[in-house]
């Protein structure tokens, strides 16, 4: 988070608090709110940008997240899976790259 708020200074990006270890009360609860196993872990709204970041070795997508990005691709937003911090920065920076090249 702080490369990209450093890297990308007027650009927002916010996490979706899935990932960790909680209560069955506290899980009951955030259903309730909305969160939804499988939606990836960072968004970037202007750039409508996922990204799920994974262990760099050994990292592995599951089915949820797999039907969750198949959704969000078909709605016409990005998933960047980020093996690691490094693989995560590279790939957010091809897409960029990619993205500015079509603009022209």
């Amino acid at each position: 988070m702080s490369w990209f708020r450093q890297t990308h200074k007027p650009v927002r990006i916010f996490a979706i608090p899935n990932g960790e270890a909680r209560s069955r009360t506290t899980g009951a609860r955030l259903k309730v709110e909305g969160v939804s196993a499988g939606v990836p872990d960072l968004f970037v709204p202007a750039w409508l940008v996922w990204i799920e970041m994974k262990r760099a070795d050994g990292g592995v997508v599951s089915a949820v997240q797999a039907d969750w990005h198949a959704y969000l691709a078909s709605v016409g937003h990005t998933v960047i899976i980020g093996h690691g911090l490094t693989d995560a920065q590279k790939k957010l920076q091809e897409w960029l790259l990619l993205r500015s090249s079509m603009i022209k």
